[in-house]
């Protein structure tokens, strides 16, 4: 497994025990490195990803609720919620990543522990996503 694959993995895994325990992501963070003193890389990953999301929550649970069509967030599963922040933050916030690495890494992620219906729910909410931010960016760009 790429690394970067593994920390997304990692960043999730992290993000679910938030909501469950609602123990900080520090104290999280600090418990997987003792158990996988070899982490490093995915470490430093998952990391940047997870306090990436925590600080943004606002702003990208706002533009999940705005691409859901009669969908609460809240009343979303953990782990399809959890994705969809990793991958919006991802392609919001994160240059070097490809968006199309993003979409099918979250993709991934929620064929392997999401519902049967996960995949194409979460490849729906980002497509939109990514086509609209980035089309009203590019409006930005060229009017400011």
């Amino acid at each position: 497994m790429r690394l970067r694959t593994k920390a997304r993995e990692v960043a999730l895994h992290i993000l679910y025990q938030v909501e469950i325990t609602k123990k900080p992501i520090t104290e999280l963070f600090t418990d997987y490195a003792e158990s996988n003193p070899q982490c490093d890389e995915v470490c430093d990953f998952a990391r940047v990803l997870t306090l990436g999301v925590e600080k943004n929550a606002e702003h990208i649970d706002s533009l999940i609720k705005k691409y859901v069509k009669n969908w609460e967030i809240e009343r979303m599963a953990i782990i399809d919620r959890n994705i969809l922040r990793l991958a919006a933050f991802e392609l919001l916030f994160i240059s070097d990543v490809p968006p199309k690495v993003s979409i099918n890494e979250a993709i991934e992620l929620a064929k392997r522990f999401g519902d049967i219906d996960s995949p194409r729910f979460v490849n729906g909410i980002l497509d939109k996503i990514y086509k609209t931010e980035n089309a009203s960016k590019g409006q930005e760009t060229s009017n400011g």
